[in-house]
């Protein structure tokens, strides 16, 4: 989780409320958040994934006073027009398509104020924007640029900039090797063959997204009173939340917020940025059965608004900044946040049983446990996928199941876990080698079943590195069956994703269970990769299934 450490008189005059340190220290654990420590000058804390809004003393101070008493209620931000534009051009890199921007008027910058800007920008940036890969937040002096500012692609080699805090001029492909910065985020974008920049209309770079702001135009300091406040990335979803975090953060220091008209690539124009609530609907006996309390509408209400929200005719206004709130059951757990789990009373059941863990999850345990006995690292990757992943770059044709209304471009779900392996290759060829990892999960294909969707979990491993073949990944098929006391046999095979000759079906008892193989150069040109990928994958169900038609196995209590 992140940390963030918060001056606590900034803290505690946002709040307007001063609590003794014993109240303050409860009531900060019973908001949800984890109190790392607190003294006279400093208050840290572990603030939960779900909760971004809250990673500065602005956005801690708005979500305490409420649930303290002290200012209740949907909080309001005036926006005002700037009369200012921002063109978004079709020669931007298609890996890095959307800009948002508004204006902040107003802000007495000072030591303090610039650390808690530089902090809730770089927090934001770990985590809704996932290490900038999502996306990246800028910030500049206003009187330092003119409009209408224009976010366009260009050649790396033709952008020519001094970056921030860098002694001279160097080229975009310069900074990626050459600036702290652009080294530690290069790999988001060195291999675009064009680079984002923000240009004024006097033609002065501003920036590169998502690596760094000129250090003529781009640097704030204790003169400061105007910003020109931009975020840009490749998820409009994810970017407008961490837009409205930043924007209202910087208004609850004291700023006033201006509208910027954003024109997009497909010339359709937003006025940002948007700061009305969401508007959700909460049945209260849905409510009361969940928590187990005979709540009045009036009672809802209340805590409702102790935790930042609007309420009116069983209608809740979910503030702009909370991007964790998308089903009524965040509301109902933040009803129960503002009575207080304290005031829960615990209740023993009338029934009693005894639990063991699935026999099926036990053998997938163990076989987690052998490869990462052989120096594997497991990864988790996403049930989403898209046809491009799964099917275009691993040079294969699957009937994928697509999945409506999603916001992003994975909207399939993914019918095998290799090409899931081999985009997590791609996307960690800056960290070192070998990259041996492997992965455990579901896979769906169309199939006789009540919805028409069969489900089944696969192993998937992937050796990569430079002594990566067949040889090495058969060692690891053969010690894996070795542990399990399972025979099997490899039968030839042919699979677009494997090279010719190099392929083969893994048979275990007169079932195809997987297959196994070398990664054809096509597939590694397709993701990038630059080093040879040995990989098998293996249908667990069907083989689980195989070794128990006749003999049973892996009964958790009596087996382990």
């Amino acid at each position: 989780m992140p940390t963030v450490t918060l001056n606590k008189a900034v803290f505690e005059k946002l709040v307007g409320k001063k609590l003794p340190i014993d109240k303050l220290k409860d009531r900060i654990s019973m908001l949800g958040t984890d109190l790392g420590r607190i003294d006279e000058k400093e208050i840290e804390v572990e603030i939960f994934p779900n909760r971004p809004d809250m990673l500065s003393e602005q956005g801690f101070a708005r979500a305490f006073s409420s649930f303290i008493g002290a200012k209740t209620g949907l909080r309001k931000y005036d926006i005002k027009k700037s009369g200012y534009k921002l063109l978004v051009e079709k020669s931007l890199p298609k890996e890095w398509p959307y800009a948002l921007a508004c204006v902040v008027k107003g802000i007495k910058f000072d030591d303090e104020k610039i650390r808690e800007v530089i902090q809730i920008q770089e927090k934001l940036g770990t985590t809704l924007l996932r290490k900038r890969k999502k996306g990246g937040l800028g910030l500049y002096p206003l009187e330092k640029i003119e409009f209408p500012v224009r976010f366009v692609g260009m050649e790396p080699d033709e952008i020519n900039f001094r970056p921030l805090e860098y002694p001279s001029v160097i080229t975009g492909r310069q900074i990626l090797s050459k600036h702290p910065t652009g080294r530690e985020y290069a790999h988001i974008c060195q291999d675009w063959r064009k680079f984002p920049v923000f240009v004024d209309s006097k033609e002065t770079i501003m920036s590169m997204p998502p690596i760094i702001n000129s250090h003529t135009v781009g640097k704030i300091d204790e003169t400061t009173r105007d910003v020109f406040l931009e975020i840009t990335g490749n998820d409009m979803y994810v970017l407008q939340h961490a837009f409205n975090i930043m924007a209202t953060s910087l208004a609850d220091m004291g700023g006033q917020i201006y509208s910027i008209d954003c024109i997009q690539q497909d010339g359709s124009k937003l006025s940002v940025p948007n700061l009305a609530p969401r508007e959700m609907k909460i049945d209260i006996s849905y409510a009361n059965k969940l928590l187990g309390t005979e709540f009045t509408e009036k009672e809802i209400k209340k805590y409702l608004e102790r935790m930042g929200y609007g309420y009116k005719n069983k209608k809740v206004y979910v503030p702009c900044y909370r991007v964790d709130v998308l089903h009524q059951i965040d509301l109902v757990e933040d009803i129960a946040i503002a009575y207080g789990y304290e005031n829960f009373n615990g209740k023993l059941p009338d029934f009693f049983t005894v639990g063991e863990e699935a026999p099926f999850e036990v053998f997938k345990n163990k076989i987690s446990n052998i490869l990462v006995g052989l120096g594997l690292l497991e990864c988790f990757t996403y049930h989403l996928s898209n046809k491009k992943i799964q099917c275009e770059k691993a040079n294969c044709s699957i009937d994928l199941i697509e999945v409506r209304d999603t916001k992003t471009e994975d909207n399939c779900l993914r019918a095998w876990l290799i090409p899931c392996l081999l985009k997590v290759l791609m996307e960690n060829k800056h960290n070192e080698y070998p990259q041996n990892i492997f992965d455990i999960g579901t896979i769906f294909k169309r199939g006789n079943s009540e919805t028409g969707i069969v489900e089944n979990d696969r192993l998937a491993v992937l050796l990569c590195n430079e002594k990566s073949d067949y040889t090495k990944i058969r060692q690891v098929l053969d010690y894996l069956f070795a542990q399990l006391d399972l025979k099997y046999k490899v039968e030839e095979a042919d699979h677009g994703a494997f090279i010719g000759g190099r392929v083969g079906r893994i048979m275990s008892d007169n079932a195809k269970v997987g297959y196994i193989g070398e990664i054809s150069p096509e597939v590694l040109s397709n993701f990038a990769l630059e080093l040879p990928v040995a990989a098998l994958e293996l249908n667990l169900t069907e083989l689980f299934e195989t070794m128990n038609k006749n003999v049973r196995i892996f009964h958790p209590v009596s087996d382990w």
